[in-house]
């Protein structure tokens, strides 16, 4: 149980990744009043944990409903995840996401950012998503599952405070902290990544278990 807890939190941590969603939230929210700024950074949160939560529960059931094997989608999460890993470290999510943001601010300023960008795909994007579904399949019974489900919601927890303090959080972190940080996420997630493709691979080729 605490290896799957330990697992679930790194990989999630680094998929949805709190801390570099601080510049973005702030560039997001510019020139809104401080009222209006907590209040689009709680609907972010609270948006983003019901689609989180809800692919937790029903994630494997709507791709085995699909027609899709557990095994075939780990393989597929996995090398998702991996492509995150290789942008995370060499910078490349970054660029994306503050063109993304330019994008958007640049082309309409009366955007409300909660649900877009902000809770998805920022928070609950494609990689977030595969992860949930992916580690809530081979969660160790119902208490895996509410552990998991308790993880998820501290993260978004997290990304809700990360927003309240986004310019301090910023500010301390400065252009070559952040890129320390992105970096050394991008590994830890990249190994993730392989671990969920040999799970996968064994798991389909009859070598592995149906669940790990």
């Amino acid at each position: 149980m605490r290896d799957f807890l330990l697992n679930a939190l790194a990989t999630l941590f680094v998929t949805i990744d709190p801390i570099g969603l601080a510049p973005i939230f702030a560039v997001l929210t510019t020139g809104q009043p401080t009222a209006l700024r907590r209040r689009t950074g709680t609907r972010a949160a609270v948006i983003a944990a019901c689609v989180l939560v809800a692919f937790a529960l029903i994630g494997e059931r709507l791709i085995g409903f699909l027609g899709i094997s557990i095994s075939a989608f780990r393989i597929a999460g996995g090398l998702l995840l991996f492509w995150v890993a290789f942008e995370m470290v060499f910078g490349r999510r970054t660029l994306r996401k503050t063109v993304t943001t330019e994008t958007l601010t640049g082309e309409d300023e009366g955007h409300d950012p909660a649900a877009f960008p902000l809770a998805v795909p920022l928070i609950a994007g494609p990689a977030s998503i595969s992860a949930t579904i992916l580690i809530a399949s081979h969660a160790p019974g119902l208490s895996g599952l509410g552990g998991l489900l308790v993880i998820v919601l501290l993260l978004v927890g997290a990304c809700f405070l990360v927003f309240q303090g986004a310019d301090q959080i910023d500010r301390a972190l400065g252009r070559t902290g952040r890129t320390v940080v992105t970096r050394l996420l991008g590994v830890l997630l990249a190994a993730l990544s392989v671990q969920f493709v040999a799970d996968g691979v064994l798991t389909l080729v009859g070598l592995g278990s149906t669940t790990t």
